[in-house]
C-alpha cells in the first residue's frame, strides 16, 4: 500500500494517474495549497521541500515526480508502464521525463512562483511575461523532436504519457492553446479518454 500526496492542478498528477493505471492499492491525501498546508510542520516531516509530489512506500519516502514514475513502472512491471526490457528505451524515456522536471515545469513556474528567483517585483513581472515564449518554445520542441505518437514512446503507452498530459494542462493557464501543437493535442485527447485519467481527474476536480 502507497500514499500519495497531490495538490490539484500540480505536477503530482501523472504520479496520481500512474498509481491508478498501475492498479495497485494506494491512499491518496490532498494537500491544501491555499491553506499553505505544504508548509506546515506536519508536511514538512514528509517532505522537507514542502512540495507535492511525495510517495510513502514500505521501504521509505520518494519525492520528484520523475523518480516516482520510475520506481512504480519498476516495481510493478507487470502493468506494462516502461521499456524495462531494454535499457537505451528507458533512458530515452527517462530524459523526455526529466526535460519535462527540469525545464519545462521551471518555464511554466516562472509566471507564479517567479519569487523562488528574485525579490525584484519588476523582475518577477519581467519573468512572467516571458513565460508564454518560453513554453512556446518548449512544446514546439516536444512536438517535433520528442513526442513520437501516438504515445511519447511510440506504439506503448508509458509513464512519461500521464507526465506530458500534466504539463500540457498547464499550458492554458499560461496563455497558450494547445491547438498550435495538434501532436500533443491529440495526446491530450487520448489520455482522456484512459479511465484511469478519468478517474483522477474526477477524484481531484480538475474535469477534463
Amino acid at each position: 500500500m502507497y500514499t500519495l500526496y497531490y495538490a490539484p492542478g500540480a505536477c503530482s498528477l501523472a504520479s496520481h494517474i500512474t498509481l491508478e493505471e498501475a492498479g495497485v492499492g494506494y491512499c491518496p491525501v490532498r494537500v491544501d495549497f491555499s491553506r499553505s498546508e505544504q508548509r506546515g510542520e506536519d508536511y514538512r516531516a514528509i517532505n522537507s521541500k514542502a512540495r507535492v509530489p511525495s510517495l510513502v512506500t514500505p521501504r521509505g519516502i520518494l519525492t520528484e515526480t520523475p523518480a516516482i514514475l520510475a520506481f512504480l513502472a519498476q516495481s510493478h512491471p507487470d502493468a506494462g508502464l516502461a521499456p524495462l526490457d531494454d535499457s537505451f528505451e528507458f533512458a530515452s524515456m527517462q530524459a523526455f521525463n526529466s526535460y519535462l522536471c527540469s525545464t519545462v515545469h521551471v518555464a511554466h513556474a516562472h509566471r507564479g512562483r517567479a519569487a523562488r528567483w528574485t525579490d525584484d517585483p519588476q523582475v518577477i513581472e519581467a519573468l512572467a511575461v516571458k513565460v508564454p515564449a518560453n513554453m512556446t518554445e518548449c512544446f514546439a520542441l516536444i512536438e517535433a523532436t520528442m513526442l513520437r505518437g501516438p504515445w511519447v514512446m511510440g506504439e506503448d503507452y508509458t509513464v512519461a504519457d500521464p507526465y506530458l498530459f500534466t504539463v500540457t494542462r498547464w499550458l492554458e493557464r499560461d496563455g497558450l492553446s494547445v491547438d498550435r501543437f495538434p501532436g500533443v493535442r491529440d495526446h491530450r485527447d487520448r489520455m482522456l479518454r484512459r479511465p484511469a485519467t478519468r478517474t483522477v481527474l474526477e477524484r481531484e476536480g480538475g474535469g477534463a
